[in-house]
């Protein structure tokens, strides 16, 4: 599999990015795996969140998916 920066894909990489590198998100990301005990459950929660808010994809267009928000959480 082809690895962009360090991620299995372009969108996963751009995802990350963008929970990682926006204090809104990164701070939802942080509650949200505070309250779910899991980050699988927290990447759940928290893409259940940002479709409320009407957020389906990154301002690049990269689609939130659990696995995709699920990678960007694991170093937080």
């Amino acid at each position: 599999m082809a690895k962009y920066n360090g991620h299995a894909s372009w969108a996963q990489w751009n995802v990350s990015l963008w929970i990682n590198n926006d204090e809104g998100l990164y701070r939802s990301a942080l509650r949200t795996i505070a309250l779910a005990k899991t980050k699988d459950k927290g990447a759940v929660w928290f893409m259940r969140e940002l479709e409320k808010m009407g957020l389906t994809h990154t301002p690049d267009g990269a689609r939130y998916t659990k696995t995709a928000i699920r990678n960007a959480m694991i170093g937080l």
